[in-house]
């Protein structure tokens, strides 16, 4: 569906964020004469008629009766399609299509979209994605970086660019499906349990999350091969490129391969951990699927500027070390940034948002690989899933010799981690969930922990490059 499709048509707006914004202004650029109705809160609509636009109707209950009204609701992405109301609007034929879509729609004349190169993953999509972006400039083409990462693609509707690199969540890839266009490349980072509140199960997440890949069709898609789903993917309408295995872009320690070629070392590359250098094999890997010379553009990863509040060094005080790893919202993500300090006494700060995932393989884990101390954040407010972390490993901390601590907020817990911490440890904030209920999001969270710490919260820089450059 493009946006002249719309025309003639009853359309409503869901959601106020910057993606809703983005749509109301792509639809009125194109069709100024189209009547909306934007379903949104009372604060937002306050927002909206400051815009004075006389063809924009505001309300603030999204029923399902009311949904059901309109022939296509333009739903932003953090909107779940599965909630009863989504549900019932379509039963009775509402069209419900993301701003991602449109966009898409868009952009294919022919239905495949040259030097498109999407990205999506639990984790790494935004170091992968800005890190593709990195290196295509580094290649000499005009690129843009657009989409979750925090340029909604709507905003770049008329925009020039010689390549995309086009972050997607969960949230988003049916969107790439639904448009009928196929990108160029898709890239798939891995597959962990997240976001089960919006999709409502782990298999609905796998599902959502592949459909890049399996609804999209891209020409190429990239994969890990050493993640069990993805290793197990059967793409008949795409050309499947691995990256972490021996015969393609890998890993040997610090040493970058391709194949049996060593390309070079990655130590001191500003991709802390082996899972961002493993991002750059990825990278690597697309940039060839579109012919550039992937061997001679390696390098230039040096220059990357890393993605602030991602195992962020903030700097050292009274002895301590204090990173920033508050984009963690994954158990796993925890545990892969204890693997960074594994030769350093730690205290890992945990816990946040509760959706529901579960953390029995994180307390496995800790009987084996514990840090100095964990600090379980959120205790005496609702919904915060702190207590339930704590409850499950409390029978673990005896056998696995780490210190278990409570904390109700981020501040207490910074105390608690640095009593528990000799001269030369680390107090990691690495929560494994979201921040949702104590903060905004988990750049509110990082700047706090930073400021809490001593440091310069507004010195934390946004994510480089955004946009087209």
């Amino acid at each position: 569906m493009r946006i002249a499709d719309l025309a003639g048509q009853r359309v409503a707006l869901w959601g106020w964020g910057r993606e809703g914004r983005a749509a109301h202004a792509a639809l009125r650029a194109r069709l100024p004469e189209l009547a909306l109705t934007l379903f949104c809160s009372e604060a937002e609509a306050a927002e909206a008629a400051a815009l004075g636009d006389p063809r924009l109707a505001l309300e603030h209950a999204a029923t399902a009766a009311r949904l059901s009204a309109f022939e296509v609701v333009v739903k932003s992405p953090g909107i779940s399609p599965y909630r009863p109301e989504a549900q019932a609007a379509s039963a009775a034929g509402t069209r419900f299509v993301g701003g991602t879509a449109l966009w898409f729609a868009e952009h294919a004349d022919d239905g495949t979209m040259a030097r498109t190169l999407c990205v999506t993953g639990t984790k790494g999509k935004s170091t992968t994605s800005s890190l593709l972006a990195h290196l295509l400039r580094a290649s000499g083409l005009r690129t843009a970086l657009a989409g979750n990462i925090g340029v909604p693609l709507l905003e770049l509707l008329d925009a020039q660019a010689d390549a995309w690199a086009v972050e997607l969540s969960s949230y988003q890839t049916g969107d790439v499906a639904a448009s009928g266009a196929r990108p160029q490349v898709a890239i798939v980072t891995n597959l962990h349990p997240e976001h089960l509140d919006w999709h409502g199960s782990q298999q609905r997440y796998v599902e959502d999350k592949l459909a890049l890949v399996t609804g999209g069709r891209p020409r190429v898609a990239v994969l890990n091969a050493a993640d069990p789903v993805l290793a197990a993917l059967r793409l008949p309408d795409s050309e499947i490129r691995w990256y972490g295995d021996a015969a393609g872009w890998h890993l040997r320690g610090d040493d970058l391969h391709r194949g049996a070629v060593r390309v070079m070392d990655t130590a001191a590359m500003p991709l802390p951990g082996h899972h961002n250098r493993s991002n750059l094999c990825a990278v690597l890997t697309a940039l060839e699927a579109i012919g550039l010379d992937a061997v001679a553009l390696a390098p230039h990863a040096a220059r990357f500027q890393p993605l602030p509040h991602r195992l962020q060094p903030l700097g050292e005080r009274d002895g301590l070390l204090y990173v920033n790893d508050s984009i963690s919202t994954t158990p796993m993500a925890t545990l892969a940034a204890l693997a960074l300090y594994r030769e350093r006494p730690v205290a890992v700060l945990v816990g946040g948002h509760d959706r529901g995932l579960p953390w029995d393989a994180f307390a496995d884990a800790m009987r084996d690989e514990a840090p100095r101390a964990i600090v379980t954040m959120g205790h005496g407010t609702a919904a915060q899933n702190g207590p339930r972390i704590h409850d499950l490993l409390a029978p673990v901390a005896a056998q696995g010799g780490f210190a278990l601590t409570a904390a109700r907020d981020l501040a207490e817990a910074i105390a608690q981690a640095r009593a528990a911490l000799p001269a030369g440890g680390v107090v990691l904030l690495s929560p494994g969930a979201p921040s949702f209920g104590l903060y905004k999001d988990y750049v509110a969270r990082g700047r706090d922990f930073a400021r809490l710490a001593g440091f310069d919260a507004e010195a934390i820089a946004g994510i480089a490059g955004m946009g087209i450059a």
